[in-house]
């Protein structure tokens, strides 16, 4: 199976001369098409720099990065911003929803960006909100919202364009514990319908509910091993958060 995510002797480095600073120093991984992994270590480790090349935001000083077959560092701006909006879908710990625009018009933007028409928008976005959950929410703005739901609209907005790749950053960082429970148990039922899921996170539960766990220490991947039985975050739920929409729907191809 070819790799969906492929890094080869991967260097970043901010700066020069004395000034350098190796953020990341010959990083080799791949990951396969439908595996979740979580990306751990202290901070100043090299995590949001790699994030940042895997999300095709930023681009190696070294090395070869190959997302879905394409060659990164041989891609203008447009091409990386177009492989981006293809491939990727982003949650951030902050959410990053707009304030001022409802849970559907958030989810709508990358569609936005891609030019879908406004009918097509509208349907594709409702989909992902009522796959997360939130249907009868898609109307409220952010502040009408708990951490969790904003979370889950967050995580609708990242699936609207049916990306391959998921980059979770902190994804439960500003969340309670139990809401933080039900995101990974999320996270987890759209791996299972097959999307990658890639997070990085600092808390060493968060990385349980993982198949595979990278670890970095200064700029340098220190160890890469399985998970052999993933902490099963739905199990911790109490039977009536498994009726309200977040686990068993389908894969977000399957709703396009």
């Amino acid at each position: 199976m070819t790799a969906l995510v492929s890094l080869d002797r991967v260097g970043r480095v901010y700066g020069s001369g004395s000034q350098a600073v190796r953020a990341l120093d010959q990083v080799s991984f791949a990951i396969a098409p439908g595996e979740m992994v979580a990306i751990m270590g202290p901070s100043g480790c090299g995590k949001s720099t790699l994030m940042n090349l895997l999300g095709c935001l930023d681009r190696p000083s070294s090395g070869t990065y190959h997302l879905d077959g394409s060659d990164v560092a041989g891609m203008d701006d447009d091409a990386l911003a177009g492989l981006r909006n293809r491939t990727i879908g982003f949650v951030f710990q902050s959410f990053n929803l707009l304030a001022r625009t409802t849970a559907l018009e958030n989810v709508e933007l990358p569609l936005l960006y891609a030019r879908v028409s406004a009918a097509e928008r509208r349907r594709r976005a409702l989909d992902r909100l009522q796959a997360v959950g939130l249907g009868d929410r898609a109307h409220h703005l952010p502040n009408q919202l708990s951490g969790g739901q904003m979370q889950r609209v967050a995580i609708a907005r990242a699936l609207v364009n049916d990306p391959r790749l998921i980059l979770a950053d902190e994804p439960t960082g500003a969340l309670d514990s139990r809401t933080g429970v039900e995101i990974l148990a999320l996270f987890q039922s759209l791996n299972r319908a097959g999307m990658t899921v890639v997070m990085v996170t600092h808390d060493a539960e968060v990385a349980a509910a993982a198949a595979r766990i990278l670890r970095f220490r200064d700029g340098r991947l220190v160890e890469d091993r399985p998970v052999p039985q993933p902490r099963d975050a739905a199990a911790e739920l109490q039977p009536s958060d498994l009726t309200n929409g977040l686990m068993g729907h389908a894969s977000p191809s399957e709703h396009a």
